[in-house]
């Protein structure tokens, strides 16, 4: 059924016990824009397991948090809570064909393609401590203070590079607390975006986006001065090659690794000019 408020702050728990290590906003930003995705499993009452199915448009969602609580996983949950989020789907979208993304394990590469799932690609996760120093031409703020035109221009610019519309989600996103937001402009053109959240371990980036991997480089440097020394995540793409060059450069390692997967309509996305995924949950 629908997911409590109460319940997604114990699914979210869930998933940092996994590791996942989410943005301490993340969860928050989605649940104000879209509190109809979430979904929770229950037995006898108690929460067993839950997901989020975010849409963006009418025709494209994304997959995450899909969690059975730790001790409970085998017992077949995992596939009734599946069949579930499969069934809310098709009633909240209507369309078949309509494209669903889902950055997942790879573990459970196999379970989601027997759902029709196919990987696309994987999404790299690179960490490490970096002690940077900013590069003047990039302009970093606090994101709650982006507002009017340049707000507009951030929003338009990151929708580029995103499957379908977003723009509710991403105002709140680069509003949550402690965001900070990159921009790298030529003249009054925007060339590339980039933004740091904090985590329940250290900052990650995401999104990151932009024109040339040397733009986006002095995006990622001048965010990782904001907080030296403490640790970075920085998801990539597989295939933009330039990109991960680029994080090995700048001092950071692979640490995990996710399978982008897509059922349906597969998004045209341009990868190569995508260095950070906005977040694995949530697209």
């Amino acid at each position: 059924g629908a997911m409590t408020r109460g319940e997604l702050a114990v699914l979210v728990d869930w998933a940092a016990a996994e590791g996942w290590n989410p943005g301490l906003g993340d969860a928050e930003v989605a649940w104000r824009d879209q509190p109809e995705s979430f979904r929770a499993l229950r037995r006898d009452g108690e929460l067993v397991g839950g997901a989020s199915v975010l849409g963006f448009g009418s025709t494209w969602s994304f997959l995450g948090l899909f969690i059975v609580r730790d001790g409970l996983r085998g017992a077949g949950l995992g596939g009734l809570l599946w069949d579930h989020l499969l069934a809310d789907l098709r009633a909240r979208f209507g369309d078949p064909g309509a494209g669903i993304g889902l950055d997942g394990v790879e573990a459970m590469q196999p379970f989601y393609a027997r759902s029709g799932f196919v990987p696309a690609y994987r999404d790299i996760r690179y960490a490490g401590r970096p002690s940077l120093t900013a590069d003047p031409s990039v302009q970093v703020v606090d994101g709650s203070s982006l507002t009017g035109v340049a707000l507009d221009q951030v929003l338009d610019y990151d929708e580029l590079h995103a499957a379908g519309p977003r723009r509710g989600f991403m105002r709140g996103w680069l509003a949550m607390p402690g965001l900070r937001v990159a921009t790298l402009h030529e003249g009054d053109r925007l060339r590339g975006l980039g933004a740091l959240r904090p985590c329940r371990d250290g900052w990650k980036f995401g999104p990151v986006v932009a024109e040339e991997t040397s733009y986006a480089e002095s995006i990622v440097t001048s965010l990782a001065a904001e907080v030296p020394g403490q640790l970075v995540q920085l998801d990539v793409p597989e295939p933009n090659e330039a990109a991960r060059a680029m994080a090995e450069r700048l001092g950071l390692q692979e640490s995990f690794a996710c399978a982008r997967m897509y059922r349906g309509r597969v998004p045209d996305l341009p990868v190569q000019r995508i260095v950070g995924v906005t977040s694995f949950e949530f697209g």
